[in-house]
């Protein structure tokens, strides 16, 4: 038993670290009816903008571990996502807006891999801030680093990471802990924050019908932007989530969390973010379980991630409006 609650822990912190990401892309899709595939690059800016924070941060104060650290890390974070998401928004969706789908859909693809070429290419190395910034050479980050392939470690925080309590046997992380509260704290204010205030409001009229809303004087183009700056704050949670548990970053981490949010959004019922966060925690849970459990060749970790793809081909011939999602029925 003490291995099944010690994967059912691990299944729970990455759960919470997908769900993080999956309200992001179910509360956009909701708005828009877009599946932003860039999503997943918005988290990774964000653990890179946290990254930047830190090392700035370091290099004026020498302060690296401090708890206090962390709070200023996540605004770096937020702000840095919030700022490529709403330009994402601008520049490449809204142009597309009544376009057909498949525009939109490919730019997203697009805007994914350029994104990922952008760090890559340009900035926020190790290189770029270690060698640079602290050499007293801010000015030369842009354009002067070619490659930034290998990991990135990331800052270890005093009071959330490293080892946790013992409960039976069990040893909980603390980087774990903070990914569940932090998606408690955050479902709960955005819960707050769509049903009792008037913005939220007025997100729920835009998704029912953008037309009469608008008739109602309700500022479409202001409410979709909104979508987009909720979801980029939760992503950035989860990029210095991210960094805390696997204590490294690097520009490729977007894309395959990307999937795996959007693989929780919809099993939990994509547009639901209730469904968004069950979704989430209930692909961790079986991703960690089936890298245990499952026998012979097709156990072990390499096959977790086929078998969080299988659920998500279940799901949609079994039930292809998630797990909380409402049936949709087309009229003729």
């Amino acid at each position: 038993m003490t291995e099944f609650f010690n994967q059912l822990v691990i299944g729970l912190s990455l759960g919470a670290l997908y769900a993080l990401i999956a309200v992001g892309y179910t509360v956009v899709y909701g708005i828009v009816q877009l599946i932003n595939f860039a999503h997943g690059e918005v988290f990774m800016i964000g653990a890179f903008g946290a990254f930047g924070t830190w090392t700035v941060l370091s290099s004026v104060t020498n302060v690296t571990t401090a708890l206090w650290v962390l709070p200023v890390m996540i605004v770096g974070a937020v702000a840095c996502s919030v700022l490529v998401a709403v330009l994402m928004e601008r520049f490449a969706y809204r142009p597309l807006r009544n376009a057909p789908r498949l525009a939109p859909l490919i730019t997203a693809i697009g805007v994914s891999v350029f994104l990922q070429e952008f760090v890559r290419l340009n900035c926020f190395s190790r290189v770029c801030f270690s060698e640079n910034f602290r050499d007293g050479n801010p000015l030369t980050f842009w354009g002067a680093f070619p490659d930034a392939k290998s990991k990135i470690p990331f800052p270890q925080i005093d009071g959330v990471t490293g080892p946790g309590p013992t409960i039976g046997g069990v040893t909980i992380q603390k980087s774990a802990i903070f990914t569940v509260v932090a998606l408690a704290v955050c479902a709960a204010l955005l819960w707050y924050f769509v049903n009792r205030t008037k913005l939220g409001r007025a997100m729920q009229a835009v998704s029912q019908d953008p037309d009469t809303a608008k008739l109602m004087g309700i500022n479409v183009d202001r409410i979709i932007v909104v979508a987009f700056v909720l979801g980029a704050v939760l992503a950035a949670v989860a990029g210095v989530a991210q960094g805390l548990q696997n204590a490294n970053i690097d520009y490729r981490i977007g894309f395959l969390a990307g999937l795996k949010a959007f693989t929780a959004a919809v099993l939990g019922g994509i547009g639901n973010i209730q469904g968004a966060v069950v979704g989430g925690l209930f692909l961790g849970v079986v991703e960690a379980m089936a890298s245990t459990y499952i026998p012979g060749q097709f156990g072990g970790s390499a096959w977790k991630d086929v078998w969080a793809f299988v659920l998500l081909i279940i799901v949609l011939v079994f039930r292809p409006q998630g797990l909380l999602g409402a049936r949709v029925v087309d009229r003729a």
